[in-house]
């Protein structure tokens, strides 16, 4: 990065700004309800004597994030009675979220679970909702050369705010009752309320005069690109690459607490050593990719994944030992963290920057879509065949997407792709491609 005269500024210079600064709140936003959600709601749920057919279909309660691309381009068109385009629609949803995340404490799972339901399907709306205009606010706020830097402070933050729900959560439940557990956790909501009031917004940025514009325009352009066999394959290859990684860590919570571990131990060692080892695997991943490029970190890493998936049936068989659990889940979200740097990217390469908001909104919600559908089954699988069987299963689900390898990015292919010149433009990424880690 270079400043207004062409010097190049110091690293330092370039993260400790009031924007990348913004980019720390926006993941930690972004990434908190969504793990309340994926990791908090099934531990609710199963020490609620919940059956794991029942948590299973509870992922049915995350298709918002499947569906966001819908009600994204009214998001844009849209101006909020508060605040400005942006930051007003923020406002809104995160103050929506903190009432809804507080109401679950208040609800007996086994007494009322289509309430339960209910309520989680709220929050999920929500929290998607929020997601398209953080993802909408930050591409906006970001100069080109900034846009790099920013998406992976966002994500790295966004993993962080996993904590909260996914090991403070946790560790509070085993000495509270729910009601106060979700209380708290759904303060933490302060903090992105506070923080909304301090962004500022692009003052050179014209909303869509028109819902064609807004809806319409971002297919159009997308087909025109590609193809529509090529738009399809893009599509198909979105779903299946990280099928059998998703469905691997779905029932994680639920499957720890069978094998013994209490909830603090999860909290503690399962949460802090996935988190780590995620944040670990994306950053190896960014700096790899530079040498390796798209295509060929697609395949290597993609081979990682399915290779790290065998761990949780060692731990399967092994039973509630801490050390194997804080070194399959290391190694998991290793694998993790390097299949999300590629997919990212390569999500960040099929777009384009004029119809960034909703073709971002489209792309990660066909990316997202196993966690939500397909797992909804993978209690039934599991209390058909047990979870070893189960973990073996995910490897053999993984392999389609990596056949599809040959068709989306060749390994001999040129690794920059048609769409290459937009790829510095495009690399703010929804975190829901995030949260299938």
């Amino acid at each position: 990065m270079r400043d207004h005269e062409g010097n190049e500024l110091s690293l330092r210079k370039s993260i400790f700004t009031p924007k990348m600064l913004a980019c720390i709140f926006t993941g930690l936003s972004s990434g908190f309800p969504l793990y309340v959600l994926f990791q908090l709601v099934p531990a609710w749920l199963r020490t609620e004597g919940v059956t794991l057919g029942t948590i299973g279909l509870f992922s049915l309660i995350l298709l918002p994030y499947n569906w966001k691309f819908l009600w994204a381009p009214f998001m844009d068109r849209f101006l909020p009675p508060l605040l400005g385009r942006r930051t007003g629609w923020m406002l809104v949803t995160q103050v929506c979220l903190l009432v809804s995340i507080a109401v679950l404490g208040f609800i007996s799972p086994q007494n009322s679970i289509g309430l339960a339901a209910a309520v989680c399907l709220i929050v999920a709306f929500f929290s998607a909702s929020q997601d398209i205009v953080l993802d909408a606010y930050r591409r906006e706020l970001l100069l080109e050369n900034e846009l790099g830097l920013g998406n992976q402070i966002h994500v790295q933050a966004y993993r962080i705010a996993g904590l909260i729900p996914g090991a403070l959560g946790l560790i509070l439940a085993d000495s509270f009752d729910w009601d106060v557990v979700f209380l708290v956790i759904a303060a933490f909501m302060l903090i992105g309320i506070g923080a909304t009031f301090r962004y500022k917004e692009s003052d050179h940025i014209v909303a869509p005069k028109t819902l064609k514009e807004a809806v319409v325009n971002p297919f159009v352009d997308f087909v025109g690109r590609n193809g529509w066999s090529g738009a399809a394959f893009i599509l198909i290859f979105m779903f299946f690459y990280k099928l059998g990684d998703n469905m691997a860590v779905a029932l994680q919570t639920p499957f720890l607490i069978d094998l013994g571990f209490s909830l603090t131990t999860i909290g503690l060692v399962a949460k802090n050593a996935g988190l780590w080892g995620a944040v670990i695997g994306g950053l190896l991943g960014g700096v790899w990719m530079i040498k390796l490029g798209i295509n060929r970190a697609l395949w290597i890493f993609g081979a990682v994944q399915i290779s790290t998936i065998f761990g949780f049936s060692v731990l399967s068989e092994a039973g509630a030992n801490a050390w194997v659990l804080a070194i399959v889940l290391w190694s998991e979200y290793v694998g993790v963290g390097l299949g999300t740097a590629a997919f990212v990217a390569f999500i960040a390469r099929s777009t384009s920057p004029t119809y960034a908001a909703t073709q971002l909104s489209l792309l990660t919600a066909i990316s997202v879509l196993p966690r939500t559908v397909a797992n909804s089954s993978s209690g039934f699988i599991v209390e058909a065949i047990g979870y070893t069987p189960f973990f073996y299963l995910c490897m053999a689900l993984a392999i389609p997407g990596m056949l599809l390898l040959f068709k989306i990015a060749p390994w001999h292919g040129d690794t920059a792709s048609k769409n290459e010149s937009d790829q510095s433009d495009n690399k703010s990424v929804s975190p829901a491609v995030e949260s299938t880690s």
